[in-house]
Order: structure tokens, then C-alpha cells, then sequence
């Protein structure tokens, strides 16, 4: 039986007046591919930053790993979240540090390792996706897809449990993208991490999710959820059979 890793509960985000979200409940079980998808506007990326910390909910918690991270003072939100790993959109990586130096950086900040042994490591978590012999380029002399690889390397850094992925793959081409999608699958499967994914992008969510939430803006809740393969084959309303589907009938 899977373990659960991450409960959210009866969880209200709200701007001021705005309601984005009321009485949002989902689990996601230890090595899921989590996708959270709907249209735009939803609050899919509200959700991920109420998952990393960066919004307050207005009620309710967030459990991760068993511990109440919405409720934790700093201090404690800092100590849970060594056990997840951040994918931006962006890639986010330091331009004026090397591949190397990028996913050194929080080994240096949060661990006891020798130089040496964060070497060893930052060279490790590159060579897991893909970027043997790309140490010491810099983000400007790679690829997009690249680009994404060395981030999510740095994601890898500390060993998360979790590893949250803010649309990993906007910008890339198609080609790019499914290697990004495979690399992710088999991160899951090898390393047993749990990914936690916002996107849009059909061919990903539905090649490697294993399970998901659809957030629809009109109801401000979730109106779907499950393997998106099943909610393709089934889907429980018109709005997420278009969505799936991109409207064809």
C-alpha cells in the first residue's frame, strides 16, 4: 500500500477580497508523479507555492512527510523543505556560476561535506541527468533542455523525498521534451522521488503522471482526479474532457 507523503487539507488561498481556492483537499502518495492541472487562471502555481511555502493559506495545512509544514515557524519550514527540491520554470540558475558550482551551492549551504565530497556529488547528480562532461559550462553555453537538466540536478542536490516542477517543460521543443519526460520517469522510478509537477502540457501529463488533480476557477475547487490516462477515458465532466482532449470530439 503506497505511503502518503503529502496531505493538503480543507485549504483556502485567498488575494485580500479574491478567492482563488475554498476547501481544497488532495493526498499524494510517496513516488507519484503528481500532476496539478487546469486552465489558465485555476491557481495551479498558487497551489505549488502554497506547497513550497512561499503563500500562506488562509485555512487549513499542508502535510509533508507528517509534519504540519503550513503551521511551522521558519525555522521548521526551512528543515522540511531539505527534503524537496524546487524545479522553476526559468531553470533559475545562477549565470555566473558553472554547472558544477550551480548544484554545489546547496550542498555548500546545508550540508557537513568536505570540498571534495560536494565535488563528487555536484559531479554525480549532473552525470544522473545526462550532463557528464558538462561540470564547468556555464548556463549561456547550454541548451535550453540543458538548461532544465542542470536545474533539476540542483533540485537532486540535497536527496529529496519530493521534487516540485513548475511547468518543466515551457519553452522547449518537442524533442526536448520528452527526454525532460523521460529523465523525470526515470528519476521516479530509480531514485523512488516523488514528483509533484504543474503543467499544461498534454503529452507530458498524460505520458508520465501517475496520478492528478484538475483545479477548475468557475467552482474555485477540484472538479477531477486521478491517473490522467483515466480521466482521459473517463472524463467526469465536459471541461476537463476538452481540456484532455484540446475540444475534439
Amino acid at each position: 500500500m503506497s505511503r502518503e507523503i503529502i496531505a493538503v487539507k480543507n485549504l483556502k488561498v485567498a488575494y485580500g477580497d479574491f478567492v482563488l481556492f475554498d476547501d481544497i483537499n488532495f493526498t499524494v502518495n510517496e513516488k507519484d508523479i503528481f500532476i496539478i492541472m487546469g486552465a489558465s487562471g485555476c491557481g495551479k502555481s498558487s497551489m505549488l507555492r502554497v506547497l513550497t511555502g512561499l503563500v500562506t493559506p488562509v485555512q487549513g495545512k499542508v502535510m509533508i512527510d507528517g509534519k504540519d509544514f503550513s503551521g511551522a515557524d521558519d525555522a521548521a519550514k526551512t528543515e522540511i523543505m531539505k527534503s524537496c527540491g524546487v524545479l522553476y520554470q526559468s531553470g533559475a540558475l545562477f549565470s555566473s556560476m558553472t554547472l558544477k558550482e550551480n548544484v554545489a551551492m546547496p550542498l555548500e549551504l546545508y550540508t557537513a561535506y568536505t570540498p571534495k565530497e560536494i565535488d563528487e556529488l555536484a559531479s554525480y547528480k549532473l552525470a544522473l541527468t545526462g550532463l557528464y562532461g558538462f561540470e564547468d559550462f556555464y548556463p549561456s553555453e547550454i541548451s535550453g533542455g540543458m538548461k532544465k537538466r542542470a536545474a533539476l540536478s540542483r533540485a537532486l542536490a540535497l536527496d529529496p523525498k519530493i521534487v516540485y516542477c513548475d511547468e518543466p517543460s515551457a519553452g522547449l521543443d518537442p524533442i526536448s521534451s520528452k527526454r525532460l519526460d523521460d529523465l523525470i520517469s526515470e528519476l521516479n522510478q530509480n531514485l523512488g522521488t516523488t514528483f509533484v509537477i504543474v503543467t499544461h502540457e498534454l503529452q507530458s501529463l498524460l505520458s508520465i503522471g501517475t496520478n492528478s488533480i484538475f483545479l477548475e476557477n468557475s467552482v474555485k475547487n477540484i472538479t477531477g482526479r486521478g491517473n490522467p490516462q483515466e480521466l482521459l477515458r473517463n472524463p467526469p465532466n465536459d471541461t476537463i474532457r476538452e481540456f484532455l482532449t484540446r475540444g475534439k470530439k
